[in-house]
């Protein structure tokens, strides 16, 4: 049922966000050692940007990790890694800007998050199940070609929801570096050349995302291809 396509996909896709995660980190901690002018922490750059879009009701908490910075919608809170939260480099208010983009977005109904929230527990219950279906492919691939067949679509429908998810997360993070890159600008936070780093940070950063759904766009069509091969046998 399965050849070494897909692993090939897999690999691929995998070296190549892999090095983008690695040039990612690079800027980062070429940004890290770049101060603010003003000297401002990622913490008070997220918490003006928030006052300045009127919003009063997200939290700015610190969290362990490194460039484990997200929002959370539900819980409307923006979680800083600890180097970010505390930290007064370019990289810091570059990243606390985007986090704090998303709570933006979030606060205008920005209507690609709502969607790629509402498709959150699609792609858990997709993921889980793909999981399972991978193992039991490996039982009855070639034992009971038809039922093999049957759970091949439902990979296929699974690996469709991820590939959608990850498209739409696309508009989503280009859009919260958008909002806070311009928002940096226009507060006066970041000049000249600090923001051309901003900037160059948070594009690195959006590379990931276009690497993540190029791999799942190639494994959902490398499976329809063989879903398709398998029924004209």
């Amino acid at each position: 049922m399965f050849d070494s396509g897909l692993l090939l996909i897999g690999i691929l896709f995998a070296g190549l966000g892999m090095l983008i995660s690695f040039r990612l980190k690079s800027k980062f901690k070429q940004y890290a050692q770049e101060p603010l002018l003003n000297h401002m922490s990622g913490k008070e750059v997220a918490e003006k940007m928030l006052r300045d879009n009127g919003i009063y009701d997200v939290q700015v908490t610190s969290t362990q990790g490194f460039l484990t910075d997200h929002y959370n919608p539900s819980t409307k809170v923006v979680n800083l890694s600890d180097e970010v939260y505390n930290g007064q480099s370019v990289a810091s208010a570059a990243v606390a800007a985007h986090e704090c983009g998303h709570a933006v977005q979030h606060a205008k109904a920005y209507a690609w998050l709502n969607l790629r929230s509402a498709m959150v527990p699609i792609v858990q219950l997709s993921s889980n199940l793909m999981n399972i279906m991978f193992i039991g492919l490996m039982f009855v691939a070639y034992a009971m070609p038809k039922m093999g067949n049957a759970m091949l679509l439902v990979v296929i429908i699974c690996q469709a929801a991820i590939t959608l998810f990850s498209v739409i997360t696309l508009p989503v993070e280009v859009d919260a570096s958008r909002r806070g890159l311009q928002w940096l600008n226009s507060a006066g936070i970041t000049h000249g050349e600090e923001h051309t780093h901003a900037k160059d940070a948070l594009t690195w950063a959006a590379y990931t995302y276009f690497a993540a759904a190029l791999g799942a766009i190639a494994s959902l069509i490398y499976l329809i291809m063989r879903f398709m091969g398998n029924n004209r046998d």
